[in-house]
């Protein structure tokens, strides 16, 4: 019941793992006094200081290469990226029918 995934080696953009780890990373080197002490009580902050953009933007990355990979051109892989990001709404003052059955 698992599913695994190959993805290249140490290409972050397309590994969540990568792309996360090198934010945290980032924060942790910037936030360092080379002492076991100090990395325990960053490591919680490294990772709460992950922008939900970063996170969004590896989301955008897997919906491109799933389009490449079910053989769609450019111009449908991208028709089928912007069914994901675009919505359309009638009125700004209410819930989608169908987000609202997710409630129910």
């Amino acid at each position: 019941g698992h599913l695994c995934i190959f993805l290249p080696k140490f290409h972050y953009e397309l590994n969540l793992i990568e792309f996360y780890g090198d934010s945290a990373k980032k924060y942790l080197w910037d936030n360092c006094n080379y002492t076991f002490e100090t990395l325990k009580d960053n490591m919680p902050k490294a990772l709460a200081s992950i922008k939900i953009g970063t996170i969004r933007w590896w989301e955008h990355c897997m919906r491109w290469m799933e389009a490449y990979r079910s053989g769609l051109k450019t111009k449908d892989a991208a028709l089928e990226v912007l069914k994901f990001g675009s919505s359309k709404y009638k009125s700004h003052r209410r819930v989608p029918e169908r987000i609202a059955r997710v409630f129910d």
